[in-house]
């Protein structure tokens, strides 16, 4: 038996945390290149409807390959479908 025959084994994946850092995002939006996706995360301050003028304060970026940024969306989907079946429909 060559080795083009035998079965591949899937790869264990080890969550390493210890780096983690956790910010709050109130506010996201997506840009992106043909090379790229950026998803902006930040927070607006601004609790009141009638000003004129809204600030944004942005603390990251992350910067995806389109193939990431898809599977992102896919993850992100799935999230959202086990969120809205265990607490209800979400609506925009």
């Amino acid at each position: 038996m060559s080795d083009l025959d035998m079965p591949v084994e899937a790869a264990t994946i080890q969550w390493d945390d210890s780096a983690m850092t956790t910010t709050h995002a109130n506010v996201c939006n997506v840009m992106g290149t043909r090379e790229e996706m950026m998803i902006l995360f930040g927070s607006n301050q601004a609790w009141n409807r009638e000003q004129k003028e809204v600030k944004v304060t942005l603390s990251n970026r992350i910067v995806l390959n389109p193939y990431a940024a898809k599977r992102l969306a896919a993850l992100l989907e799935i999230g959202l479908k086990e969120y809205e079946k265990r607490y209800g429909e979400l609506t925009l």
